[in-house]
């Protein structure tokens, strides 16, 4: 890992707080994310299941957690399972975790290794009257994939045919959508890492430069940092390019006149940061640029004053899109009839503003939590207002992370550049 170590106090509480919401006499049992196969003998670089890293901090391939509270040996209430470490093995892939090495990330003391677990397993199994097992309930999640954990569900479910199976994912989706302190705090460093590297990329747009080149900038500064990457793929389009919400091409030129829009997070220590500006390539806004601009900008503080507990998602959208309406209406994007006449399944806003305004932000940079149910204290969201003009070739994105606390909402990315003013600013150094 790039990243420092973390307080293992952070996965303790996480696992605390799951087995408190587990049915009495019950074990829950948690699969490592697959290993995909590139070309030839290559692998694509490994990503850890979600869940499992949010219970324990284990990015290692083939890593289990078992979770069994009620176990009448105290030894095995909670088992941090392991790959044996194979001296050939490490010669070609490097060192795997001793056990002294991941009770320290996880803070879990009983370590078993792999090739030893079944035997126990089935002991701990038999002993249980409920087993949860996890699976993939994120709302944006699509087409399905036959991943490990489907594959160890249907394995137990053969095995194990009378025990009562629960659904692990109702439990985490409700818990990892509520953020600890612990929480806030690695993911503050992905958003200074964030930030920083947001100021050095003013300093270094201008006409000419190649999308690409700004790209390698955000990576270079993430990697300096000890993040871990980038979040998700970097977006930093320029022009008309900006219209198109996941652009990841960055292979044109910033030209002079040009808008350039940047979408991108650092990733440290699992969390995420999800930052979007939109600045002049030249340095400097026209008269219609900053008009636009500052629209964006007033949706994006609207929209930031609604998100509080008791709204719902769908219920904030619908009242930033009213007052997207009123915005587009002054400047001149639509006219009265429009409003007038609009489809209430598609309004006229839409033509404009074609995405969401916030989504859940964490370990998965669109993260686990619902869009019915009421915004409760804890959760973490973007706010990321957009303003898209076909007709101009422009596209404008501003995008904060905004935590939900019982004093009010917490703007993470405070103090850094985002008026017209403070951007300009920003790029004349």
């Amino acid at each position: 890992m790039k990243h420092l170590p973390l307080d293992s106090q952070l996965f303790l509480s996480n696992r605390a707080r799951f087995v408190e919401r587990m049915k009495p006499n019950s074990i829950a049992v948690f699969v490592s994310g697959d290993e995909y196969p590139s070309n030839g003998d290559a692998l694509h670089p490994f990503r850890q299941n979600s869940d499992l890293y949010w219970l324990c901090g284990i990015q290692q391939e083939d890593t289990m957690v078992v979770l069994f509270p009620d176990n009448p040996d105290p030894k095995y209430r909670e088992v941090l399972v392991l790959v044996r470490p194979n001296e050939l093995k490490e010669k070609w892939d490097g060192k795997s975790l001793r056990r002294e090495e991941a009770t320290a990330i996880s803070g879990m003391q009983t370590i078993v290794w792999l090739d030893s677990l079944e035997g126990m397993l089935q002991g701990w199994i038999h002993l249980a009257d409920n087993i949860y097992l996890d699976t993939n309930e994120n709302d944006r999640h699509g087409a399905h994939f036959d991943t490990r954990d489907y594959r160890y569900i249907r394995e137990l479910q053969q095995r194990y045919p009378l025990h009562r199976y629960e659904r692990a994912a109702r439990i985490l989706g409700d818990l990892r959508s509520i953020k600890t302190p612990y929480e806030v705090n690695v993911t503050k460093k992905a958003i200074d890492i964030t930030a920083k590297t947001f100021k050095r990329v003013c300093a270094f747009v201008r006409p000419g430069v190649m999308e690409y080149e700004i790209e390698a900038e955000i990576v270079h500064s993430f990697l300096s940092q000890r993040a871990s990457g980038e979040a998700y793929g970097s977006i930093i389009a320029s022009g008309d390019r900006a219209r198109t919400l996941h652009y990841v091409s960055n292979n044109g030129e910033c030209k002079d006149g040009e808008l350039l829009l940047l979408d991108f997070g650092a990733s440290y220590g699992g969390y995420n940061a999800d930052l979007s500006r939109t600045i002049p390539v030249n340095g400097k806004f026209t008269a219609r640029q900053a008009e636009v601009y500052n629209a964006c900008l007033h949706l994006h503080d609207y929209a930031k004053s609604l998100l509080k507990p008791g709204i719902t998602l769908i219920d904030y959208t619908d009242q930033v899109g009213a007052e997207a309406t009123q915005q587009f209406l002054k400047i001149g994007l639509l006219s009265e009839s429009d409003v007038k006449n609009e489809d209430a399944d598609n309004r006229a806003y839409r033509k404009y503003l074609y995405h969401g305004i916030s989504h859940h932000l964490g370990l998965d940079v669109h993260d686990l939590g619902s869009r019915t149910e009421p915004i409760r204290e804890g959760m973490l969201f973007t706010v990321e207002p957009g303003i898209y003009i076909q007709e101009e070739a422009m596209g404008i994105r501003i995008e904060n992370n905004i935590w939900i606390t019982k004093d009010g909402n917490v703007d993470l990315f405070e103090g850094i550049p985002m008026t017209v003013e403070e951007i300009e600013a920003a790029m004349r150094g």
